[in-house]
């Protein structure tokens, strides 16, 4: 667009955008008046009212956490550049530290659950570097001050109601209930409704300690990989090599349209193994991929100037976790890594 025919058209919006921010002003009451709102529809759902007054009385928002939210890193990374963060020789020694120490344990969560347990490590390291990061807001108060801006008021709302039911079923103390800037929980980083849907007690002992016990963590994972039906006897995907001039061929195979969070978007249709090795795709080091039945689906997160990856039913599981092709991919690769 030219610059004159940009400024014209700012000059013509300019009027509606202060029209919209005035009315938006004028709409949003005050933390107090707010907050009593909030008060008396927890009491409607059903929550405890010393569960109300312990949490809600005298809470003021935090600048601190709107500050995290509006600045929240927009630059643009590379897989090379994200993966050599999150897959870094350090948290693969980690990650395989951890699968021995813990090994007994996570059998036993594996078996239950079906998922192996490299996966159930590799996202317990990413989200919370095998539990050596510990997000210490005030849960409840993060939630809140997301649940009062405009910008995202109503998720975080319903958000704010899942914590609360949380600690009115009394699976963890207010003091206990520590997250992230934004709300995310414990080890596995849930937010407060996925911990309502997936949270484990794996023990027994009639909490979902997803904060400081183990078992629950590890289960919690795991049953959320199981709840998108992940395959306890199948691979998340591989990285492939391509055969020149196979964007053309790859535009004939079509766009995945079978549903699925946004990040499927940049993938192609699903085919059987044995259909692309037709095609003359081989595994990174060169090798035939076989006549393998299994469907995948070929993704270039960087284009077609990056690396490709073939990616199978639990790749498109780990993407709930997480809807991202990269956190998905260093999922994958540190799992692997940390199986040897």
């Amino acid at each position: 667009m030219r610059p004159i025919v940009r400024l014209a058209v700012m000059l013509i919006l300019l009027p509606v955008a202060l029209v919209s921010a005035a009315a938006a002003d004028e709409a949003q009451p005050s933390w107090d008046d707010w907050l009593a709102g909030v008060r008396k529809e927890a009491a409607e759902k059903g929550i405890r009212n010393d569960i109300i007054e312990q949490t809600l009385t005298g809470l003021k928002p935090l600048e601190r956490v709107l500050q995290s939210d509006r600045n929240q890193a927009e630059f643009v990374e590379t897989l090379e550049t994200y993966l050599a963060k999150r897959v870094s020789p350090a948290r693969v020694s980690s990650g395989r530290e951890m699968m021995s120490t813990y090994r007994d344990l996570l059998d036993q969560v594996s078996a239950q659950y079906g998922v192996q347990p490299q996966y159930i490590v590799a996202i317990w390291g990413m989200e919370t570097n095998y539990g050596k990061y510990f997000p210490d807001e005030n849960a409840i108060q993060a939630l809140a001050t997301l649940a009062y801006d405009p910008r995202r008021g109503g998720y975080f709302r319903k958000e704010l109601f899942a914590a609360l039911e949380i600690l009115n079923k009394d699976y963890i103390s207010a003091p206990e209930m520590k997250a992230s800037w934004a709300g995310a929980m414990g080890q596995p980083q849930f937010m407060p409704s996925s911990y309502l849907a997936y949270a484990q007690d794996f023990d027994g002992d009639g909490h979902r300690d997803i904060w400081s016990d183990l078992g629950d963590v590890f289960a919690s994972i795991a049953n959320y990989l199981k709840r998108y039906d992940w395959n306890g006897n199948e691979p998340w995907g591989m990285e492939v090599k391509l055969p020149e001039g196979f964007e053309s061929r790859l535009a004939e195979v079509g766009d995945y349209d079978e549903g699925g969070c946004r990040a499927m978007h940049s993938h192609s249709r699903a085919l059987p193994l044995s259909e692309w090795q037709a095609m003359g795709v081989r595994d990174v080091n060169g090798g035939d991929l076989g006549g393998d039945p299994r469907r995948a689906t070929l993704v270039e997160p960087d284009g077609e100037s990056g690396r490709a990856f073939l990616a199978f039913e639990n790749y498109r599981a780990i993407l709930r976790y997480n809807c991202a092709n990269y956190y998905a991919i260093a999922v994958g690769m540190l799992a692997d890594e940390v199986n040897q």
